[in-house]
């Protein structure tokens, strides 16, 4: 009697050698998003100027986002490469404990990242037209 195994595609394979590759830098792009915050952190301290605050705070918003792309990959190389082609194991490594580590990561990230682009990058007011 011979058993039906259905094998992953090879696209999935591609992509979670990928993701495997990608989250190897995970820790430097965190080190560094860590250092772009302390420097924004430092120039409020400081009250320096809304030009100087933006330009800190779109390099953390640069930082993160790489972090995040890290952390993503990551994730998805540690639910394994059935799980590129299949929802249900997906969520069934989810409830992995390293599935759920890297899921409180990857939200951790977006929720710094969503608060910077709200709260941590100033607008600098644009000078309004005149009207004749």
């Amino acid at each position: 009697m011979a058993f039906f195994r259905p094998r992953v595609s090879r696209e999935a394979e591609v992509r979670y050698h990928a993701d495997q590759e990608i989250s190897k830098s995970f820790p430097e792009l965190l080190e560094k998003a860590r250092q772009a915050e302390q420097t924004v952190r430092d120039l409020r301290a400081g009250a320096a100027d809304e030009l100087e605050l933006m330009a800190a705070g779109r390099a953390f918003d640069q930082a993160l986002t790489e972090a995040l792309r890290a952390a993503e990959a990551g994730q998805r190389a540690t639910f394994g490469v059935k799980a590129y082609d299949d929802r249900i194991a997906r969520r069934k490594a989810k409830a992995t404990p390293a599935g759920a580590m890297w899921t409180s990561e990857v939200e951790r990230l977006r929720t710094l990242r969503e608060d910077n682009r709200m709260w941590g990058i100033p607008r600098v007011p644009r000078p309004v037209p005149a009207t004749a």
